[in-house]
């Protein structure tokens, strides 16, 4: 299996459409933000996985997304701080695909850049980045 795509959005809606076919409504796709607070601040963006299983496969796999503060391998002992994970297993029709949705409790005590490191059953991690900007006056 593998990732077609991973963003932090701000709102992710499914819908039916003539066929069958599902639409998957993505609104808001961001990599950065402005706190509505100033730090320290907690966090919880969406991020959003849409992962593609070949015809092949069984259809069954891990989604593992860890955040890290620094850009590296994840599996490192000098990756940076590791700020959260989340593994949730998940099954997917072959030839289809399905989507994993996460919501990491992200402490900021500055204004930086965090990493989502994403991979599917221990497969290459998928990179997203984030960045808390300081609040808009």
């Amino acid at each position: 299996m593998q990732i077609v795509s991973a963003l932090f959005v701000e709102n992710f809606e499914m819908r039916q459409a003539p066929g069958p076919s599902t639409r998957i409504d993505l609104t808001g796709a961001m990599f950065s933000m402005a706190a509505t607070e100033p730090v320290p601040t907690t966090l919880s963006p969406h991020l959003v996985a849409l992962i593609f299983c070949p015809t092949d496969e069984v259809g069954q796999g891990v989604f593992e997304v860890v955040f890290r503060a620094e850009m590296g391998d994840p599996e490192a002992t000098d990756a940076g701080e590791h700020l959260a994970r989340n593994v949730s297993p998940f099954s997917v029709e072959p030839g289809k695909f399905t989507y994993r949705l996460v919501r990491g409790e992200l402490a900021f005590t500055e204004y930086r850049q965090i990493f989502a490191y994403c991979r599917v059953d221990r497969g290459p991690w998928h990179v997203v980045p984030f960045t808390l900007l300081p609040p808009v006056d």
